[in-house]
């Protein structure tokens, strides 16, 4: 797919595992109708990537190199331009804990790994107003 192809919902996702990110894009463009799944291998990257369209939603790790998902969250809820972008967090970081600070920056869902694709597509849908196939 190229930046030009219109599609309903582009998705950015920030995860620095690169076996991860392909399974999320996989599971993403698998179950989802019309989205362009783009990704980033770091939240510096995500946030080089930021300007460059209009995404609908981000997925983001926490745990990642120069700046982490959390750092990346706040980044987006500070600024005017990328405040609106529902944020979903996939990470190995499953303490209750670390879902309340990922969720308290700003954060609207939380996902614990491993998950399966019915598990991602449960919580992604309904940030994009979607409902889930079944």
């Amino acid at each position: 797919m190229t930046p030009e192809t219109p599609h309903a919902a582009s998705i950015l996702i920030a995860e620095d595992s690169a076996p991860m990110r392909n399974f999320l894009c996989a599971a993403l463009e698998d179950r989802l109708d019309d989205v362009e799944v783009v990704t980033a291998e770091s939240g510096f990257a995500a946030l080089r990537l930021l300007p460059s369209r209009s995404f609908q939603l981000l997925i983001t790790d926490i745990n990642m190199p120069d700046i982490n998902g959390l750092e990346l969250i706040h980044y987006l809820r500070e600024n005017e331009h990328y405040r609106h972008i529902p944020i979903l967090i996939v990470s190995t970081e499953a303490s209750e804990e670390d879902r309340k600070r990922g969720l308290a920056l700003g954060a609207d869902a939380y996902l614990n790994k491993p998950f399966d694709p019915e598990a991602l597509e449960s919580a992604v849908a309904p940030l994009l107003g979607r409902k889930e196939k079944s």
